[in-house]
């Protein structure tokens, strides 16, 4: 693999862009030889399948490139235009969508879910405790995850699952914090309730195509061709994980508002390219408007609401959280992503107004890839 790496490196040292709102960088200047050499070294020692990078600075994109394969068996190069599935990132955008509602007037942060859902969520434990749209957001829900989130919401339907009750944990909603994918499936189904949209197409006619973002959470709406493939490493060799599955006509023909948002993964299914995931951090790095596309999607106020710590002592907003984990000694404000082998990870300062995108599909050690080449990045194009 480190041949591989080697081989491709070397053709996106040669292909490689820097793109576009700042004059080009060239990637044989001294700075981007001397990353280009560290991040060499990174890659090597982790047998990264495939890497996409995008780094903002003063409002600008002035660093894009892509290494590495999208697709082992083809052998084709990962390009700065293929889809990623980003996982948890994607929560942000069901978090936008919830805070456009609210901004409609549509519901507020405060509303019980069970004012706007068809069906009940309540923690039996605590039946007389409302479970709020901001409890999801911020992970304070009591919810968990051990029933499941991926496939339907009959998890936590009574009826439906005899161990619905095992869906919460065994302390009141609003006073601890749980990083729960379930919550983003139930807001989801209220974005889907509130909006009377399909959830994708929701996020696309209200954030992807306003900031002129080439990306969805529909996989049919993907070119294959342009699709990077996840890998995860079993200790001897990387296996294709099955992180794209198409959504034939039976599904679509069958989809019920709020109770078929599940399809398209609010929580972690959104597809999109390291460049076009950097436009859209420029839109929370400018509180809700884009300096590309001039548009404001959000209110000030309720973009900078998704910033905050909502959760003292885990630095949790809503869909966003504050950490140096990555930038030791530089708290960013973003989110990371992990599944089917794949870290990702959106970080940016919204008062400097720099930022860092960077998405690998497979290497061997996923738990530390993003401890490893995201200081590499910042070290030569933030702290310079």
């Amino acid at each position: 693999m480190k041949t591989l790496t080697n081989l491709f490196l070397c053709l996106c040292l040669v292909a490689g862009t820097c793109v576009a709102q700042a004059k080009p960088k060239r990637a044989c200047s001294p700075r981007n030889k001397a990353f280009e050499t560290e991040l060499k070294q990174a890659m090597d020692e982790l047998n990264v399948v495939g890497l996409s990078i995008a780094v903002v600075k003063k409002n600008m994109i002035i660093y894009n490139n892509s290494y590495g394969y999208k697709d082992l068996v083809t052998k084709a190069p990962v390009t700065n235009d293929t889809y990623f599935r980003i996982a948890s990132i994607s929560k942000s955008f069901s978090a936008v969508s919830i805070m456009q509602l609210v901004e409609q007037g549509k519901l507020t942060l405060d509303t019980d879910v069970n004012d706007v859902l068809n069906f009940k969520v309540r923690n039996p434990k605590y039946p007389d405790t409302p479970i709020t749209v901001e409890m999801l957001l911020d992970h304070t829900s009591s919810l968990n995850d051990s029933e499941g989130y991926w496939e339907s919401l009959d998890c936590i339907t009574p009826g439906k699952n005899d161990n619905y009750t095992k869906a919460y944990n065994d302390y009141m909603p609003g006073t601890k914090y749980e990083y729960c994918n379930l919550n983003f499936s139930l807001l989801g189904s209220i974005i889907e309730r509130v909006s009377g949209e399909r959830f994708d197409l929701y996020v696309l006619n209200h954030i992807l195509k306003p900031l002129g973002l080439n990306a969805s959470f529909n996989i049919n709406d993907i070119p294959a061709k342009k699709i990077g493939k996840l890998y995860s490493w079993d200790g001897s060799k990387f296996e294709e994980q099955n992180a794209y599955r198409p959504i034939g006509p039976d599904v679509m023909n069958g989809y019920k508002l709020t109770e078929s948002s599940v399809t398209f993964s609010p929580a972690g299914g959104m597809k999109i390219s390291a460049r076009n995931l950097a436009k859209y951090m420029l839109m929370h790095m400018n509180y809700g408007k884009s300096p590309l596309a001039k548009t404001r999607i959000l209110k000030e106020e309720s973009s900078k609401l998704m910033q905050v710590d909502h959760t003292p002592g885990f630095h949790y907003g809503l869909a966003l959280e504050q950490t140096d984990e990555y930038t030791p000694g530089d708290v960013l404000v973003g989110h990371t992503g992990g599944a089917y082998g794949l870290r990702s990870a959106m970080f940016f300062n919204p008062s400097e107004k720099y930022g860092i995108v960077m998405i690998c599909s497979g290497c061997n050690n996923p738990t530390i890839v993003l401890n490893k080449i995201m200081p590499i990045i910042h070290k030569h194009f933030i702290k310079k």
